[in-house]
């Protein structure tokens, strides 16, 4: 065990001078990046890459190493790219749809100085943040009509990203149509099929049919293509605004109380400007196919006197019949009463998982 523990120790010394050099070498990328935002320069050059790769693998003594060396360099490029693009570019922000969708109304509002970058998709957002494309992602959890958003829960149970807040933000859909249209004139309306299912009734006392699309903001950009009296979209007011329609009609949407909740995503825990401390988490965790054992962990988290706001179950995916557990809890994990209900849950439970922290009562 002597053995190990020296070359344990001499792994220790060589990976403090390297986290020096890197600290070194990152500077020294920044003022390249100042550079080319100052003189204009692209921040990937595909040529220079090619000949840091050959001339640092040069440098090999042992060319067993060359493979694994290699892949080391490219990671090392990426992360000063990624450094890079941050500096001349600023602060970056994925969210899911295009611009006018209320994703994209939660990421300006909740980062008013990022610049706002647009995927297909809840999980191109998310890998964004991961690969490093984005700092951020704002994507959306839970709707007080429609419910839960699953296929978010489930990037936050497999995936690594943290989060940073939970912000809520009303949810007004309007009717839009082209300008000569009216609210007699629309026969058929576009929208996202949550939008259409909280405003079903409304639909129905007019007698309009429904077409469904990937988000409100695409169907206010597909009617606005089409020009055409007979289709409306169901979208938020600043849709309207960018793609030229006329609001037909506001608040269309049979709960007044509407409400989405959007969490902001980033690799690492960020303390977010300008909102309220955090004082709940989210806590993922899956029990053992045993009687009771849902019980003890839930008796668990009482007994150290934090309380469960909220519970829900989601398919595993990796084994028919199994699932794991979201739930939002009050208080603060990172407190020794804390630690020590983890510690005991982690003795219940094969997966235990703090998501990240919020404050319940933010808004945008």
């Amino acid at each position: 065990m002597a053995q190990m523990d020296e070359l344990r120790s001499s792994i220790e010394s060589i990976d403090k001078q390297m986290a020096d050099l890197f600290e070194q070498r990152m500077e020294i990328s920044g003022q390249v990046a100042e550079y080319k935002k100052e003189h204009g320069l692209p921040i990937l050059d595909k040529e220079r890459e090619k000949v840091l790769i050959a001339k640092n693998t040069g440098y090999l003594k042992n060319k067993d190493f060359e493979v694994y060396y290699r892949d080391f360099i490219e990671s090392i490029l990426t992360i000063s790219k990624n450094y890079q693009h941050k500096i001349v570019e600023g602060v970056k922000v994925a969210y899911s749809g295009i611009e006018g969708s209320f994703a994209s109304i939660s990421a300006e509002r909740i980062l008013p100085d990022a610049k706002r970058i647009s995927y297909g998709s809840f999980s191109e957002a998310y890998c964004a943040v991961c690969e490093g494309e984005c700092e951020f992602a704002v994507l959306p959890i839970e709707n007080s009509y429609a419910g839960e958003v699953g296929s978010v829960t489930d990037l936050m149970f497999k995936g690594d990203l943290h989060v940073n807040g939970v912000y809520e933000l009303g949810v007004s859909q309007c009717l839009l149509g082209i300008k000569d249209s009216n609210l007699e004139s629309i026969k058929t309306v576009i929208s996202h099929p949550q939008a259409l299912d909280q405003c079903s009734e409304y639909l129905k006392r007019h007698g309009i049919k429904s077409i469904s699309a990937e988000n409100t903001a695409v169907a206010a950009k597909e009617i606005s293509l089409k020009n055409d009296v007979t289709l409306g979209a169901i979208a938020s007011k600043e849709a309207a605004k960018l793609y030229g329609l006329t609001i037909l009609d506001y608040d269309i949407n049979e709960s007044a109380q509407n409400t989405t909740r959007f969490a902001v995503f980033s690799r690492k825990a960020v303390e977010m400007k300008n909102a309220p401390a955090p004082n709940a988490f989210i806590l993922m965790f899956t029990v053992k196919n045993e009687a009771g054992s849902l019980a003890d962990a839930i008796a668990i988290v009482g007994k150290y006197g934090f309380n469960m706001k909220v519970i829900r179950s989601r398919p595993s995916k990796n084994e028919n019949w199994t699932y794991y557990f979201y739930t939002e809890v009050e208080g603060n994990p990172d407190t020794e009463t804390g630690k020590e209900m983890l510690k005991e849950l982690k003795t219940e439970c094969d997966i235990v998982k703090i998501v990240g922290t919020y404050h319940p009562d933010a808004k945008i």
